[in-house]
């Protein structure tokens, strides 16, 4: 199986989607997804990659199993980034004190 139930409800709670979200996104029957989600049901394996498809589409990585256990996560959107100037340097006056007491050593 390519999803599981608790893959697919962790998906949704990451892009903050609805059964109702996702059905119309995945053309899939609300309540497949929620006998689906709830572990009741498997649907048919191209119904399985259509939910998946839906939810890579939104932005969702699916992590395998990989002996820490399968998961999701966001992916990273091209426009975000990470500041990582290291040319300037920021020191509070309060970590420049030494308060350690005498013969604390380091």
């Amino acid at each position: 199986m390519c999803l599981s139930p608790a893959q697919c409800r962790a998906a949704r709670a990451l892009i903050g989607w609805s059964r109702d979200d996702l059905s119309s996104a995945s053309k899939i029957a609300e309540a497949t997804i929620a006998d689906f989600e709830a572990g009741s049901f498997f649907p048919a394996e191209r119904a399985l990659q259509n939910i998946k498809q839906s939810l890579e589409d939104a932005g969702v990585l699916f992590i395998p199993e990989n002996g820490g256990g399968a998961g999701v996560r966001l992916a990273k959107s091209e426009s975000a980034s990470i500041d990582t100037d290291e040319t300037e340097t920021v020191q509070y006056e309060e970590y420049l004190k030494n308060d350690a007491p005498p013969g604390a050593g380091g």
